[in-house]
């Protein structure tokens, strides 16, 4: 195992690797490289009178990788960290840390063309079921979403998983972004400096995701033809089968879905302020 120190740490902050990983690896991987400056700001923020940690600040003072799993590629995907954190009366924050970076989930309404336009009536919203293994689920009924593949815009990533998962077709420019929209003057009184995004577990994960809204008229055959399709990207080993939920079921069908839950309360409480 080697050990690098902190580039722009103070104080300097070693950081243990394994065996597999390089420091090079560790630093160029996005995950990586998002957490630490969020986190290197919040210590920052304790210099502030007025901080709540002002009088005892926490300090980084070390982190220890303690595992990590590669992609096809041999591209970095996920690392477990420990890191060490306390400030000078020993009072210790816990550090474990599992790094994945950013997803995106999508929350795709819609009508049917022989319904009046402008009518909240027979609204419909695409859920998808999929084995998803960390659940001990084969079937997890959830939002349609996925992993950013560091390239290109939020919106981009979003469009790209749309038709991944659904075979729509949508223009990034035809996406509302829910969470930039509820964010928009939160980060401007907290001085936060955390993602426009949905955090799915931050007591454990940095994992994030921004939850975007698409709205659509279709013909009524097309939403017969989505119920039940088969989708998904083989040879990335998805299967995916496509559920569409009536809009006023969406809370209870997908009740176990964070993600779901979050992008309706979005959009509700957008709608209600007159915002959608």
């Amino acid at each position: 195992m080697s050990t690098f120190t902190l580039p722009n740490s103070s104080p300097p902050c070693p950081v243990k690797l394994v065996p597999e990983l390089s420091q090079e690896q560790l630093l160029s991987f996005p995950a990586f490289k998002t957490w630490i400056s969020t986190f290197q700001h919040s210590l920052a923020r304790q210099q502030s009178k007025d901080h709540t940690f002002h009088t005892s600040p926490y300090k980084l003072n070390s982190i220890d990788i303690q595992t990590v799993d590669f992609f096809g590629g041999g591209r970095l995907g996920f690392v477990k960290l420990k890191a060490d954190v306390s400030n000078d009366k020993g009072e210790k924050l816990p550090g474990s840390v599992f790094l994945r970076g950013g997803s995106v989930g999508m929350m795709l309404i819609l009508q049917p063309e022989d319904v009046v336009e402008g009518s909240e009536e027979e609204k419909y919203v695409i859920l998808t079921l999929q084995p998803r293994i960390p659940a001990g689920s084969l079937s997890m009924v959830e939002l349609p979403a996925g992993m950013l593949d560091d390239s290109g815009t939020f919106s981009g990533g979003a469009a790209k998983e749309i038709k991944e998962e659904t075979g729509l077709e949508v223009p990034e420019s035809q996406l509302i972004d829910l969470t930039k929209l509820a964010l928009s003057d939160v980060d401007q009184k907290s001085g936060e400096q955390l993602q426009n995004a949905t955090y799915s577990s931050p007591g454990g994960t940095d994992e994030f995701l921004p939850l975007f809204l698409h709205q659509r008229r279709v013909p009524r055959s097309q939403l017969k033809e989505l119920q039940g399709k088969l989708t998904g990207l083989r040879d990335h080993r998805e299967k995916i089968t496509l559920k569409i939920v009536p809009l006023d079921e969406v809370w209870r069908e997908g009740a176990r879905d964070a993600k779901t839950l979050s992008a309706l309360a979005l959009y509700q409480g957008l709608k209600l302020k007159g915002e959608l």
